[in-house]
């Protein structure tokens, strides 16, 4: 029971989502409304660990349940338009008329270019581009009182297939098709997307920043989950635990799952079974996501972050950074711009940042 209330492990998503209700109701209140609503296309901002993929999954679900066709998360690659194209096809194929549709007088098919269902004729599968077979699918579904939702994950700045994506999905809108697209990404890429002066169309999408959760919402989550669970958890041990996740949907689920590995049915958690809990979850998101981060940055960029560790408090001044590295400040700032692009760093104030990954910097002092 421990997997479905707790699901750290890479695919697995846990019954219930904390802190994201508004962003969810939010969407789907725009699927409910006529095809063009301005959130129908909502751009999702995280960091690693924050949810963005699981909250995919769950609009995912949602949106199904309104009978909303779903192309499912689709990491954004080379062959994303085409994969996009086929898991339309496949999961429309229960909402549509499968008989064969009639031919014009001429021998050629009908409007839609389809041989039957969301089968596209050879012709149009070898030689049209995507943007006609998702206009061809999206007529059809539309014509059939179903809609289309296109769901994007790990965004890529400069991407052309994002390009044409996101291109064909405003004449989609402009024809007032029902159809509807979330991009979740690092904040990096997606404010990079944004000012791509081709994809101008995506200022006019909801920008959603996943912020880290409150330490009330987890809080309140754990009580619910270990009460399900059977654990005699404290309330300050609980609390103890929901201050040590640092706001990060992945240290929620790595704590809890580790408290419930290690509490027995009827007997009461102590101080030293939590703290062992959260660090062996420390160990794993360290490994999971702070090793993972540091090894997409430069070594440049990774001596910035270490001379930000000489910070006891929570945040670091650039000139206090830039003259550690024995560099200039305006050095310092190409990284610090590349750092906040990455998602790894934020401005705390002006002249000032501080981590945006949990334990990064104790991460980086271990390594030192």
């Amino acid at each position: 029971m421990t997997e479905t209330i707790f699901s750290p492990s890479f695919g697995n998503r846990p019954s219930y989502l904390v802190g994201r209700e508004t962003v969810i109701s939010t969407f789907i209140s725009g699927l409910e409304q006529e095809p063009g609503n301005r959130d129908r296309a909502m751009l999702m901002l995280g960091q690693r660990g924050s949810g963005k993929t699981v909250l995919l999954w769950e609009l995912a679900d949602r949106a199904r349940k309104l009978g909303f066709v779903v192309a499912t998360p689709t990491v954004a690659s080379e062959d994303m338009l085409e994969r996009i194209v086929e898991k339309i096809q496949e999961a429309g194929k229960p909402y549509v008329n499968k008989r064969r549709l009639p031919k014009l007088a001429s021998g050629s098919l009908s409007v839609f270019g389809l041989s039957a269902g969301l089968e596209f004729t050879r012709d149009v599968q070898e030689t049209k581009s995507f943007q006609f077979k998702l206009t061809q699918l999206a007529r059809k579904l539309t014509e059939q009182g179903h809609g289309i939702l296109i769901l994007i994950d790990e965004l890529q700045a400069n991407s052309p297939e994002i390009r044409q994506l996101v291109t064909a999905y405003q004449e989609l809108v402009g024809e007032r098709l029902n159809v509807a697209l979330v991009m979740a990404g690092l904040p990096g890429a997606v404010c990079a997307t944004l000012n791509d002066r081709v994809l101008t169309f995506l200022n006019r999408a909801r920008k959603v920043p996943l912020e880290p959760l409150s330490v009330g919402d987890v809080d309140t989550y754990y009580q619910r989950a270990f009460d399900e669970l059977g654990l005699d958890i404290p309330s300050d041990l609980r609390l103890r635990a929901a201050r040590a996740t640092q706001g990060s949907p992945y240290m929620l689920q790595l704590i809890g799952y580790n408290i419930a590995n290690r509490c027995r049915t009827g007997e009461r958690a102590t101080q030293g079974l939590i703290d062992g809990a959260i660090e062996a979850s420390k160990v794993d998101f360290e490994n999971d996501v702070c090793e993972t981060t540091l090894a997409a940055l430069s070594d440049q960029d990774v001596a910035f972050l270490s001379a930000m560790t000489d910070d006891e408090d929570a945040v670091s001044r650039i000139s206090d950074v830039a003259k550690r590295m024995s560099v200039t400040p305006d050095y310092a700032q190409k990284y610090r711009r590349r750092l906040i692009d990455a998602g790894v760093i934020e401005q705390a104030r002006r002249g000032y940042v501080r981590f945006a990954v949990p334990y990064m910097a104790d991460y980086l002092r271990s390594q030192l």
